[in-house]
């Protein structure tokens, strides 16, 4: 069980005294918003203690290691990689929350060296002689036995060291391009090479086709499941790559690339093809972290740092594996599901079961579904039921992240070969998917679906999906709308909601933003949407405005919120207004929250949790009390600066009495309730793990939603 965290290395270092001193009326000063990129690196933070609590099976406790080892690549490459380049383009004037790049580079540095340095004790210390109490053994190179090193070395001989290529450093062997992220190896050697020259040092790549994790086979282990790290093997016996000479030292490197892709859209045609261009070079793009063995000499090291253009404070060095993230194939090779989440199968309201007219459910009344303790199955059913309707006409749906195998891909395929009218937009932007969305797009193609790459400037974030159908002589719409993407996987995997709607005026809406998606029309009046980043912002303000006007009246005001990330500087500010009005505040922030909560006449209004469990909590819900008229939206949108003002996104209303209930419930109260996987953020920005008080008992909110599943 982790301890709960006070996350001392991300105690907020802007002027922490300067809180105490703000005027009351004066929400100006920088001091009263937290660093974007130290609550994020919190948030990995958390995500690492999941691999350190007892409550959580063993090889789900690995999982999460890994994830706290991806989350900090993606930092790197994208977070860093920013605040780097704003440094290196003069622009070096403090951001919303004080702190300056500069400043901001000094801090991540010291808060990620003792995260690198947790995440390894933790595999250690923790994970890997629990996992051997358990039959998992990883096997270091002093721990093989005679007849295992035998092995090894005969599998080095036929499956590794015909696709591994040495590359001695010479004039005309330079130093050679590194991939974003691939393991290496430099090696120092000793002796003449081959042409009688002496020799330096080497370098060896492991091609990604190489499994990083080897299973040693049964006859030669001492339990059911041996692993050997790659890295290991190749340690063991790199000497074979150079014969004739001497290795003196082997050691692991890794480096990391910033991430981004940059191309002027109002300047090119065709913004496919510049991505593809951008996308081939992304992974030899700037270097903005070098992983190095702990052992690896000091010369070395620096070397390396020379050849990719990196600081000294941009080097991390690892007691393991440089890239400890492929741990994750353990949990997958171990076949112990004793050791694993126990299966569990979502449910589905039986009008939206197999075999049901989908359509005639829908018209009947809208859906709501939670996923995913509901399945996502229904909204795959209502796209293969309209590809066989003969009255289903046309298919207008968003795509941000989809699957490779994506069923809905394939049905759209079909539905457009089948001769209905098939409009696509395909956001080619999606962060790290671009060029499976690139593929995604030539394929819809040619297919005869019209793709749609979005609007230049905009990301395409919104979920939604139209449908018209012929019914009676007329024209009737369906629509979907999401809080999450079109993709099967991360439905199983990420908590989100649904609605399938027959409503006339949603699909009306709907169908006016597919309009401007395509067409770059201006959007008519909505009758119920809400849509960024057009209004959202002001929409969402003006909610807040409300509460505080009621709450200043003496009338019921409360907000309560779950998103992803909460950054942008005027909603915190209208919050803090509200708040200082005496509005009941609770908001559920899995991740980035720049809000100080709980500072006395400012924020002691509001609280804030962050809940991390199973699943991946990705819904966004916005509830105003309203003096007792209460309103509950559901959104793809975080309130980010990003989302409200460079995307396209989609706030609906959830007008049914008892599906708002039921959002509120699922999505606040139940978080609000959680002392097993919620964390309380404090002013300080600290978090602290709740746990049960007294004779409380034990309460999980995704626990009871999975409890609730299985029981219908």
């Amino acid at each position: 069980m982790p301890k709960p965290a006070t996350e001392s290395i991300l105690e907020v270092r802007q002027h922490a005294a300067a809180i105490e001193q703000w005027q009351e009326d004066d929400l100006s000063p920088p001091e009263l918003l937290f660093n974007r990129e130290l609550s994020l690196l919190t948030f990995t933070r958390r995500v690492l203690e999941l691999a350190r609590d007892s409550n959580v099976p063993l090889l789900e406790r690995l999982r999460f290691l890994c994830i706290s080892c991806t989350n900090l690549d993606e930092f790197f490459e994208v977070r860093v990689a920013a605040v780097r380049q704003r440094l290196q383009h003069g622009a070096n004037q403090p951001g919303p929350d004080g702190l300056t790049p500069s400043a901001a580079l000094e801090v991540i540095r010291d808060a990620v060296v003792e995260m690198v340095h947790e995440q390894y004790r933790v595999m250690n210390e923790e994970l890997t002689p629990e996992l051997a109490e358990q039959g998992i053994h990883i096997f270091r190179r002093s721990e093989w036995t005679r007849r295992q090193r035998k092995w090894l070395h005969r599998h080095f001989r036929q499956e590794l060291m015909p696709v591994l290529s040495p590359l001695g450093l010479d004039p005309a062997h330079p130093f050679p391009r590194i991939l974003n992220k691939s393991l290496n190896f430099a090696v120092a050697l000793e002796g003449r090479d081959a042409f009688g020259r002496d020799s330096g040092m080497a370098l060896v790549r492991a091609p990604r086709s190489l499994p990083r994790i080897i299973r040693v086979p049964k006859s030669y282990s001492r339990g059911p499941d041996d692993f050997v790290f790659l890295s290991s093997i190749i340690h063991a016996f790199i000497d074979e790559l150079f014969p004739g000479m001497k290795v003196r030292g082997c050691y692991q490197f890794r480096v990391t690339r910033n991430s981004e892709l940059f191309v002027d859209e109002e300047e090119i045609e065709d913004l496919a093809r510049a991505l593809e261009g951008e996308l081939m070079e992304r992974g030899f793009a700037e270097a903005v972290r070098l992983e190095v063995a702990d052992n690896c000499p000091e010369d070395i090291t620096r070397y390396l740092a020379a050849k990719f253009g990196i600081e000294e404070a941009d080097i991390y060095r690892c007691d393991g594996p440089v890239n400890l993230n492929r741990m994750s194939a353990i949990c997958d090779l171990a076949d112990r599901p004793d050791l694993k989440y126990p299966p569990f199968q979502p449910s589905t309201p039986k009008p939206l079961q197999a075999g049901s007219n989908l359509f005639a459910s829908i018209r009947r009344r809208d859906w709501l579904l939670h996923h995913p303790y509901d399945s996502f199955q229904p909204v795959v059913d209502l796209v293969r039921q309209a590809v066989a309707d003969p009255d289903v006409l046309a298919i207008k749906q968003t795509l941000y992240r989809t699957g490779v195998d994506s069923a809905l891909v394939g049905l759209l395929i079909e539905a457009a070969r089948a001769g209905k009218d098939v409009t696509v937009i395909v956001e080619l932007r999606a962060r790290f998917d671009e060029e499976a969305n690139i593929t995604l797009a030539t394929r819809l193609q040619e297919a005869g679906v019209q793709v749609v790459y979005g609007i230049v400037g905009h990301k395409t974030h919104a979920k939604m999906m139209l449908m018209v159908r012929r019914e009676r002589g007329r024209l009737v719409r369906y629509v979907h709308l999401g809080t999450g993407n079109y993709h099967q996987g991360t439905a199983k995997a990420y908590t989100d909601w649904s609605l399938l709607s027959g409503d006339a005026e949603l699909g009306q809406d709907v169908h006016r933003i597919f309009q401007q998606l395509s067409g770059l029309g201006r959007v008519q009046e909505l009758n119920k949407l809400v849509q960024s980043p057009f209004g959202l912002h002001d929409f969402l303000l003006g909610r807040i405005e409300r509460e505080t006007a009621h709450a200043e009246a003496g009338r019921e005001a409360a907000i309560s919120a779950k998103m992803n990330s909460l950054t942008e500087p005027g909603i915190i500010h209208a919050l803090y207004r509200a708040s200082r009005a005496g509005v009941k505040i609770r908001l559920v922030v899995r991740g980035i929250c720049c809000l100080r909560p709980g500072i006395p006449g400012l924020s002691d209004n509001i609280r804030v949790r962050s809940v991390l469990g199973r699943f991946l909590e990705h819904s966004r819900i916005y509830h105003f009390a309203n003096a007792g008229q209460s309103e509950t939206w559901a959104a793809s949108a975080d309130w980010m600066e990003r989302n409200l003002f460079q995307r396209v996104e989609t706030c609906f209303p959830i007008e049914d009495k008892h599906a708002a209930r039921r959002v509120y419930h699922d999505s606040i109260e139940l978080a609000f309730e959680d002392n097993i996987q919620a964390w309380e953020l404090h002013g300080d920005g600290s978090y602290h793990l709740m746990r049960p008080i007294g004779e409380e008992q034990p309460r999980s909110a995704q626990g009871i939603l999975i409890e609730r599943a299985a029981n219908g």
